[in-house]
């Protein structure tokens, strides 16, 4: 096995990276202030973590419907667009690649997070979830099921959010369509009851992701737009498998083969699914072949089960997470087989440098 392989450039779609470790997008809260704007803090932390290959940002809100979080930076102001600008320059400053990761939560969000409103979502249903709010943790409620004119106006909300994107100088997007948020409840039976152009076919579904890529198209070069994905996603984030799961999936992924991507983005199963008739153990292995782009794949990966991965062909590029925050300076551990630091899980959401930017590097440390 070429254990060297995560080291190699990669071509990703015309843009150049230095390695196939990409950091994996992930929510930190750091952006406690009353625009939501990313800081020089957040600027330092992207910085410190710029030799991977291509960094994803955490979820970054298109809109204010689409907040579900405290302290997450959103990218659809013009204070937010420059806060993200300190971002891109210090990432690329370090001769680094990033991409901004494009959010709407959908139900999983709480009317005290809203002003009072309800949740925007597919159908006027409740995930049985929690959101924490400025109150702390409460049970969230019954959405808001979206009028055509909400959906026509969150998918322009996508659209210039990529435009925001790119005028914050990020090398191009990711749409979050995985883990329960706002586009992966509109492809769940479960969570979508519609019976318009945007409910029950599988295409009507799946619907809603393509009109965004269409309109990003108007904005944006549409090979520095990627795509993630979670089809095995089962118990977590008020979302269930159902029977057409395997398959809505599978016509989503074949029809990405039309748009010049970037990257489609998978995960493996957050959980055992082993057993369920609905759902996709090895993902990768799955949509390798129907595939024709570059696949990014996560499942809490070590040096020595990416290096596997890449070399198995069942993807193109790795993406790390936590090991990400604890090590600013991954790629170059794993370089010399350097032991890895620890993170600290309580301070993942928590204000301030602590276990943010204070993690040490090994020149650091020597």
């Amino acid at each position: 096995m070429n254990d060297q392989i995560i080291f190699e450039p990669y071509n990703l779609n015309g843009l150049s990276l230095s390695n196939r470790m990409v950091m994996a997008p992930m929510t930190r809260s750091r952006s406690a202030n009353p625009g939501n704007v990313a800081t020089e803090l957040t600027a330092l932390y992207y910085q410190q973590r710029a030799s991977a290959g291509l960094i994803i940002t955490e979820g970054t809100y298109v809109s204010r419907e689409a907040v579900g979080y405290l302290n997450v930076p959103g990218i659809y102001t013009a204070e937010q667009v420059e806060g993200w600008k300190l971002v891109t320059d210090a990432v690329h400053q370090q001769g680094g690649k990033i991409f901004a990761q494009l959010w709407h939560v959908g139900r999983l969000s709480h009317p005290d997070l809203l002003d009072g409103e309800l949740p925007l979502a597919p159908s006027a249903l409740n995930p049985l979830a929690q959101a924490f709010t400025p109150e702390g943790f409460k049970d969230t409620v019954d959405a808001r099921a979206m009028t055509p004119g909400q959906i026509k106006k969150t998918i322009h909300d996508f659209k210039q959010a990529a435009a925001n994107a790119v005028e914050a100088g990020f090398d191009g997007v990711e749409l979050h369509a995985a883990n329960g948020y706002l586009l992966h409840q509109f492809f769940n039976l479960y969570s979508n009851k519609r019976q318009d152009q945007y409910g029950g076919s599988i295409k009507n579904r799946a619907r809603i992701l393509f009109d965004i890529l269409d309109e990003l198209h108007t904005v944006m070069d549409i090979r520095k737009v990627g795509v993630r994905l979670n089809p095995s996603l089962h118990g977590i984030q008020g979302m269930m498998l159902d029977e057409e799961t395997v398959a809505v999936h599978d016509y989503i992924i074949a029809k990405l083969n039309e748009y010049d991507l970037a990257y489609l983005h998978l995960t493996e199963p957050f959980t055992d699914v082993s057993g369920n008739p609905w759902a996709i153990e090895e993902v990768a292995k799955r949509y390798r072949p129907l595939y024709d782009g570059t696949i990014i794949i996560n499942r809490g990966f070590n040096k020595a089960t990416a290096s596997q991965v890449l070399n198995d062909g069942d993807a193109d590029l790795v993406s790390f997470g936590v090991p990400f925050i604890a090590n600013p300076d991954l790629v170059e551990r794993f370089k010399s087989n350097a032991p890895l630091s620890q993170a600290d899980p309580l301070t993942f959401y928590t204000p301030g440098e602590k276990g943010y930017t204070d993690y040490p590097t090994l020149v650091q440390l020597s």
